[in-house]
């Protein structure tokens, strides 16, 4: 049996490996500064094979780059031992839910999810932090906290008061906000399925950059639209230069060619400019014209009116825009409107039940169809008793249109800036408005918040408490407006945490006697045997949304998912009556505990078990 890794990939040596294969002659070995035999691509080689220019050293080139890039690039390759633990207390149905909430730093759950949701998520909106000219601290390998920074680059006095009081002039306002938001953009387009698409909402402090990265990251040609929200309704008056009532979402494609963009309902307003003042019996109506600009060869000639009589041709320098025969088709098919007394010009007969079942998104969204930053704030106070419990959310009405262009019914939606959860809420929200099945993931750091506001004093002590909460009241919000539907509004709360291995790596000279027996158990004595299970889905890519059925075979508590996609036992000493019993269930995975076999019996006869009842089963320990 084959251990499990139990870590994240190396983004690094996974590129490797792919260009490796392409050109295995530009592999090649080298010395490096600590005398040590390190792999290399021999770049003469590379160009050789490619047939083009490749920049080197200090050449000029078109670029976007900042402070800290190549340390961003690294961080995003590198892997890391982490976890995520359920937390059944804090979910909502959490055995039959597909939606996840994941508390943790998102770039950490991110690497977590490579390998299980890697191409599966059609859709993925964001609203990063805005770059507003605050202290801005992300908890990233490589960057200094906001006062590490003033103190090494010498802004504060011997008072210590700080020099630089207006952040936006200082070094950082911008390389802060880039190294924080690049890698996890990384991660975000290696997670989207190969027509799924990214919405990112940001304002004009960084919006020219984040257009760089992003097109950086997806290439220019995956662009897709630019959209401009009026996010506040009236004028700013007081405003220094200009009222700035908008904000923007940029959308990008993993692939442009493979996307498909869906309609947006017709208004009222649209569907009432059809008439039907002649009792069609095809139904409602509007007339268009007959004529273009323009002579062309047999373009004029007399059709007459079956009601009254009169004849019509074009005036000159015009033509029918159908040919004779068809024109006269359409008139015997009472397809031409010449006015209620028949003397009228005209005109084609346009029926409401031909057109398109939707109309075409536009890129600008006006506030009366998606609301603004009030209604927003009412929609949160509404669900929270009146309280102002989060700071700048976004309207449902907004975020759910950008759904029902971008993801299907049955889409998994990733959300890796959660905060007050305005994405879960509209996918509740539409799939009871169109039965759809859309499953969510939340992605939110467990930030504090301050004992000052209405959130604190409510009992909130961070955002995903809010969060959270708030998923459940809009649940049963949605479902007491919407009776008869039927959509999903559990969620299964995940903790990222450290490994459930214990570190078992040591010098020589640490080792001593007492030390084997700490290394007989190689799980750390906090852990469930339920974490284990999400740490080997997340291992073998099962989804984390899985159905779960908790069974006993002799005593033993046996995890089945999926219906025999995994079977996992963590209990110790388990018994050859045991291992049999799950091998005759034929399960596609199954994993347990290195240290769990009875006895060496049980292990000798472990391969012949699984080699008489499912020699397909692929099988893991720990």
């Amino acid at each position: 049996m084959d251990k499990l890794k139990m870590q994240t990939a190396n983004k690094a040596d996974e590129n490797f490996k792919k260009l490796a294969e392409m050109f295995p002659n530009a592999v090649t070995e080298m010395i490096d500064e600590n005398g040590e035999v390190v792999r290399a691509i021999d770049k003469d080689v590379l160009m050789q094979e490619i047939n083009t220019k490749v920049v080197d050293d200090n050449e000029e080139r078109y670029q976007f780059t900042w402070p800290d890039k190549k340390k961003s690039v690294l961080l995003a390759n590198a892997p890391i031992n982490k976890t995520l633990r359920p937390c059944r207390e804090e979910s909502v149905d959490f055995d039959n839910t597909e939606n996840l909430y994941i508390e943790g730093d998102n770039l950490e759950v991110l690497k977590l999810l490579q390998e299980t949701y890697l191409g599966k998520i059609k859709m993925i909106y964001i609203d990063p932090p805005y770059n507003t000219g605050n202290d801005f601290v992300f908890d990233d390998d490589f960057a200094q906290n906001i006062d590490e920074y003033f103190e090494n680059s010498g802004q504060f006095d011997d008072e210590g008061n700080r020099l630089v009081q207006n952040t936006e002039n200082n070094g950082r306002f911008h390389t802060d906000w880039l190294n924080m938001i690049y890698p996890r953009i990384r991660f975000a387009k290696d997670l989207l399925s190969d027509d799924g698409l990214l919405f990112v909402s940001v304002d004009d402090n960084e919006s020219s950059n984040i257009k760089k990265i992003l097109d950086e990251i997806f290439g220019e040609g995956n662009f897709v639209v630019c959209i401009v929200w009026q996010k506040i309704h009236s004028i700013k008056n007081d405003a220094k230069y200009f009222s700035e009532n908008h904000e923007y979402a940029y959308v990008y494609a993993k692939s442009i060619e493979a996307i498909t963009l869906n309609l947006l309902p017709r208004t009222t307003e649209m569907n009432e400019r059809y008439k039907n003042p002649d009792n069609d019996p095809r139904g409602p109506w509007q007339s268009g014209d007959l004529v273009a600009s323009g002579e062309r060869s047999n373009g004029h000639f007399i059709i007459t009116s079956p009601k009254s009589g009169k004849k019509f041709d074009v005036p000159q320098g015009k033509h029918w825009v159908y040919s004779e025969d068809n024109l006269r088709v359409l008139v015997a098919n009472n397809q031409i409107w010449f006015g209620a007394d028949g003397n009228s010009f005209p005109r084609k007969k346009r029926f409401l039940s031909d057109v398109q079942n939707g109309r075409t998104p536009n890129t600008l969204w006006l506030c009366e169809e998606v609301g603004h930053n009030q209604t927003a704030a009412r929609e949160v106070k509404a669900l929270f008793d009146g309280k102002k419990c989060f700071d700048f959310p976004k309207p449902v009405s907004y975020i759910k249109q950008m759904f029902l262009i971008g993801s299907d019914k049955d889409s998994i939606v990733l959300d890796f800036f959660s905060g007050s959860a305005t994405t879960a809420h509209a996918v509740m929200q539409l799939n009871a408005e169109d039965n759809g099945n859309r499953k969510f993931i939340m992605v939110q750091l467990p930030e504090e918040t301050d004992e000052k506001s209405e959130a604190y004093k409510a009992g909130y002590k961070n955002i995903c408490e809010i969060g959270k909460e708030r998923i459940r009241r809009a649940a049963k919000k949605i479902a007491g407006e919407n009776p008869d539907a039927k959509f999903d509004g559990g969620f299964r709360v995940l903790k990222c945490d450290s490994s459930n291995m214990k570190d078992v790596y040591y010098n020589p000279a640490e080792y001593e006697p007492s030390l084997f027996n700490k290394l007989e158990d190689n799980i750390k004595a906090d852990r469930i045997p339920e974490d284990l299970l999400f740490q080997v889905m997340l291992d073998l890519g099962v989804l984390l949304s899985g159905k779960i059925e908790e069974t006993t075979i002799a005593g033993k508590k046996v995890f089945n998912v999926e219906e025999n996609y995994l079977i996992a036992c963590f209990d110790d000493n388990v018994t050859e009556d045991v291992i049999t019993e799950i091998a005759k269930q034929k399960p596609y995975y199954f994993v347990m505990r290195d240290s769990s076999m009875a006895n060496d019996c049980v292990a000798t006869n472990f391969e012949q078990i699984f080699a008489t009842y499912s020699p397909d089963t692929v099988r893991r320990v720990l």
